[in-house]
């Protein structure tokens, strides 16, 4: 059991020199532990912060992040479609209003369009929902891909 305190009294920052006594040791470790925790915790928000803005640039034609307004609904739902041949990677920006949003595209791409769905995903950030969303289009002659992006920004843009 000594063996097992003095490992875990290695691991912990040494602010002394002067060894202490076993019941101090514990209590140093359990509050460096704590301040541990809360240091993981700001950087997954800080994390998720910055890959929640990552995707509101994508979206923002101004480029500008310097100071992104989140609190204005007029702005959303908003949704950004990037065609590479058959593949389509689509941007969505909601807010909790229109959560169903991201749901009622999935369903128009798979149900309506045959479309694969390859990958989403989300972030939340305050009141706004980021959403990722890769589809491989089936059978696509030129110019569907076009068509099914003009399809969805007019579902999109009819809830404006």
């Amino acid at each position: 059991m000594e063996d097992l305190y003095s490992e875990l009294n290695s691991l912990l920052p040494q602010t002394s020199r002067e060894p202490l006594p076993l019941p101090d040791q514990l209590d140093e470790a359990a509050n460096y532990i704590k301040k541990l925790q809360v240091n993981v915790e700001k950087k997954r928000e800080r994390k998720r912060r910055l890959l929640a803005t990552e995707a509101f640039d994508k979206l923002n034609p101004t480029g500008s992040s310097s100071s992104i307004d989140l609190s204005m609904p007029r702005r959303l739902p908003r949704i950004e479609i990037q065609e590479t041949g058959p593949i389509l990677h689509i941007s969505l920006v909601t807010n909790l209003e229109h959560k169903f949003m991201f749901h009622e595209i999935i369903r128009v791409l798979t149900e309506e369009l045959g479309a694969e769905i390859t990958h989403a995903g989300y972030s939340i950030l305050d009141d706004a929902i980021f959403h990722t969303l890769d589809c491989k289009v089936e059978d696509c002659d030129s110019g569907a891909t076009s068509r099914i992006s003009e399809s969805l920004k007019k579902l999109v843009n009819s809830v404006n």
